[in-house]
């Protein structure tokens, strides 16, 4: 976990000093985080910010650090040892933490001097530091406010955290109440009443959880780490609580057995490989022995997928009168009243609970936000808990049926297509995009339609957006509220169009897009393009022609149209083609050929990239563009770069008419490549053609030698080849089993 937070502070830039035991345990612990996936590394040139060292031979080096955060054994003498050595060696304004999981933090800074219990509070990581986006801030009552102010705002603005100040009790707020949540699904599990492969897909997305539910999760995160934490817990909870956090006795003949999860090969899931690939067997609790996972039949799951109101389908969830309801009842309700019991002890408002559970479990909906979806009354009649908590019991004397009564506040200083969108602010809006007044002058271009795939009302939008901002703003940002930016084209018009043979209305779909796309890159405003999370095909091509991008931290861009035997067609490929040249404006006599086989192996092997620093070696972001480390602040810093660009002076960009490409020359060095290649077995017969095409293009068509040629000569070449791959048979396959199964075919 220390390696995991040390590769995240070197993700936001950040000079590390990892120490352990040893050197080499500290070069262990690092070369352990390289190799985990998901990488907990934006980049592999992120470790380089990493050195390693050990207590005994290099402890005096935490003299020059600014931030020293504690992450050894929870073991509270331990815990003190170390922070005494340390006590001894900081500069006198280091801010010191821990990051303990419960440990009391006032408890670990017994002892220590007072300039160091000034500067010392808890900093309590999730697990996996990258990708969890909650950090749990806990002071004590020395804790200067500077400090926690210190370390809340480098926390949000550069780890790109979503930041709860909690107060110091036991497990804090996220693993306090996620853990009373998990001991009501296990007490109904224990009844035998509900298989496992019914309760998970009744904790999952169905009620806006994770996909891995419960069980998978046991099972990624170790089951014997839940007896630890359980332990833990018990350890400095009042003993009238203990009664609420017994685990059902399948936890400890698990871990008896070994059979702790994925680490172990089995736990409550055992993957087992066999002659066609791998299969999941579910774990059979009578007899402990491995069956063939069972088919779910709960039909309110089913109906409820197609209700888009988060509130509304758990309030249908929750009241069904059949066997999902009475789980709901018996396993949210009490998790409901259990966190209005704990809320004035834990945290400083029910809000900071809601974020806490959504940030640190990626819960849809915190508790209170799911207790107002329900109504309190109907959620106190289900859980069947006296007495009631005082808080309560306030809200029914005030005659309220809501544990808040309004919608989660978003924090100051974030900007949300949700804050600002009403009727005023809406300046236009279609079902798959709006245009959004952001203030100040910036037009907002809000993608909103499903997975914000790519069709007409989207580019109708974009050009709308363009013409509006132009008469009467300053500036355009294009962006989402939505986890993802968007998955690209709309495959399944695209695919009708195709088997119907309607190559004019294809090539009017691909017109279109291009010029939306060369609209926004010589729109007469500045255009920021904000993506973040999956940005693919032409979402990616999107945010090529923007003036400026300010991109997520996590994103994930690229140009994937191989995958359905297509070549990027708005403008993708053109773009790839101009910024694999860029570097001749330094020496126009340099070479064309390893700026152009940089976007060939970019687009050909349809690379995604693992984060926005990676998009940026991969091409897509420029040096101008820029990285939002909290996803949250990533429309409010899209607003300030457009308005910044306006402030600077900003020129539409004229349509390029001397990018160079290299010709025959070019095209045959690719084609070498690609017959080397598919000799080898890398790539598969209509890979090749899908490559030769790609070849031609990115070597400018039919020319003989070097030359200089125009962004609309480019943009036809890519529009022709686009369309002579729609009309090929194995084009349509890959298509239609992309969308049968979201998975790429190698045909």
């Amino acid at each position: 976990m220390g390696a995991q937070i040390a590769a995240h502070l070197a993700n936001a830039g950040v000079p590390v000093v990892l120490l352990d035991l040893t050197p080499d345990a500290a070069r262990t612990g690092l070369a352990r985080a390289k190799a985990l996936k998901p990488d907990p590394f934006f980049t592999r040139d992120a470790a380089a910010l990493i050195t390693t060292g050990g207590f005994d031979t290099d402890f005096e080096r935490l003299a020059s650090c600014d931030l020293i955060v504690e992450a050894i054994v929870e073991r509270l003498d331990i815990k003190r040892a170390l922070v005494e050595r340390i006590d001894a060696v900081r500069r006198a304004d280091a801010i010191v933490t821990t990051n303990t999981s419960g440990i009391p933090i006032a408890a670990i800074a017994e002892g220590r001097s007072d300039g160091f219990r000034l500067h010392w509070l808890g900093t309590h990581f999730f697990n996996p530091p990258r990708y969890l986006k909650l950090l749990e801030v806990i002071p004590t009552p020395d804790t200067l406010p500077d400090v926690v102010e210190r370390v809340t705002t480098f926390a949000d603005r550069r780890l790109g955290k979503g930041v709860v100040v909690a107060k110091d009790s036991p497990n804090f707020i996220a693993n306090h109440v996620g853990l009373f949540s998990l001991m009501r699904i296990l007490d109904v599990f224990a009844t035998g009443e509900y298989s496992i492969e019914e309760i998970d897909a009744m904790t999952g997305p169905a009620i806006g959880r994770p996909k891995s539910a419960t069980f998978r999760t046991l099972d990624l995160s170790g089951v014997d780490l839940l007896i630890h934490v359980t332990n833990n817990l018990l350890e400095r909870l009042a003993p009238e609580r203990h009664q609420y956090f017994k685990l059902p006795l399948i936890i400890a003949e698990l871990v008896s057995r070994g059979w702790v999860g994925e680490k172990a090969g089995q736990g409550f899931y055992k993957r087992v490989r066999g002659a066609d690939g791998s299969d999941i067997l579910t774990l059979d609790p009578s007899t402990f022995e491995y069956r063939p996972r069972q088919s779910v039949k709960l039909p309110v799951l089913d109906a409820v997928r197609s209700i888009e109101s988060a509130t509304e389908r758990m309030r249908t969830l929750f009241t069904d009168q059949g066997r999902v309801g009475a789980f709901l009842r018996a396993t949210l309700a009490p998790t409901i009243v259990y966190a209005a019991e704990i809320a004035p002890e834990i945290a400083h408002s029910l809000d900071d609970v809601d974020r806490a559970m959504r940030w640190g479990f990626a819960w849809d909906m915190g508790p209170f936000e799911a207790g107002d979806a329900i109504g309190l009354q109907q959620v106190v009649d289900a859980a069947k808990i006296d007495p009631l908590p005082a808080l309560v019991r306030q809200r029914q004397a005030e005659g309220q049926n809501a544990f808040r009564g309004r919608a989660l506040p978003t924090p100051a200083g974030l900007l949300l297509f949700s804050t600002v969108r009403d009727a005023p602010s809406i300046v236009k809006q279609t079902a798959g995009a709006s245009l959004v007044d952001l203030g100040d002058g910036v037009l907002g271009v809000e993608l909103h339609s499903k997975m914000n795939t790519i069709g007409g009302d989207t580019i109708a939008m974009l050009n709308a957006g363009v013409k509006e901002a132009e008469r009467n703003f300053r500036a355009l940002v294009v962006a989402t509220d939505a986890p993802d930016f968007s998955l690209g084209a709309n495959l399944m018009l695209l695919l009708l169009e195709a088997q119907e043979g309607n190559w004019e209305e294809i090539d009017l779909m691909v017109r279109a897009f291009q010029q939306a796309t060369m609209g926004l890159k010589g729109a007469g405003v500045p255009v920021v393009v904000a993506p973040a999370g999956r940005t693919l095909g032409g979402g990616t091509e999107i945010a090529l022609h923007g003036d400026r991008i300010q991109a997520a931290a996590e994103t994930y861009m690229g140009l994937v149209e191989v995958g359905v035997g297509l070549i990027p067609g708005g403008g993708g490929t053109k773009e790839m083609i101009v910024r694999s040249s860029e570097h001749l404006l330094v020496s126009p006599h340099m070479e064309l050929l390893p700026g152009l086989q940089r976007a060939f192996e970019t687009i050909g092997y349809a690379k995604v990239s693992t984060s926005g620093a990676e998009a940026r070696t991969l091409g897509f972001l420029r040096d101008t563009d820029r990285l939002s480390a909290n996803r949250d602040r990533l429309i409010a810093d899209a607003k300030a770069l457009a308005l910044a660009r306006a402030q600077e002076g900003y020129q539409p960009a004229a349509p390029r008419r001397d990018i160079p490409v290299g010709g025959e020359s070019v095209e045959a060095a690719f084609k070498v490549g690609l017959h080397l290649a598919h000799r080898a077995g890398h790539v598969s017969d209509y890979d090749l053609v899908i490559g030769r095409t790609l070849a031609h293009i990115l070597a400018g068509g039919n020319l003989p030698h070097r030359a200089l040629v125009g962004e609309q000569y480019l943009l036809d070449l890519e529009r022709e080849a686009f369309l002579s791959l729609c009309g090929q048979r194995k084009t349509l396959e890959r298509i239609q089993h992309t969308l049968k199964t979201g998975k790429p075919l190698r045909n």
